[in-house]
């Protein structure tokens, strides 16, 4: 049986990934609502950030109550809604 794959993400160097934590941070500091575009998602993900986990890597977004937990390098983009 064929084990189902993710696609990979793409490498980034660490200019790439440092722009990325300072847009998170200012999202969470800012507590305004962002869309966050998630590697291997159709959809974009909408809602404030909450929480930037630096222990396991994982961005808290939250929504209408719902918190989604994104791992930091699945996130390709920040943008406002």
């Amino acid at each position: 049986m064929a084990k189902a794959t993710k696609p990979k993400r793409p490498t980034r160097d660490e200019f790439e990934l440092e722009e990325l934590g300072n847009q998170l941070v200012e999202a969470k500091e800012d507590k305004d609502v962002r869309v966050l575009t998630i590697c291997g998602e159709a959809e974009k993900v909408r809602g404030r950030i909450s929480v930037l986990d630096s222990r396991t890597r994982l961005v808290h977004v939250e929504d209408n109550g719902y918190i989604r937990k994104i791992p930091f390098l699945d996130i390709m983009r920040v943008s406002y809604s």
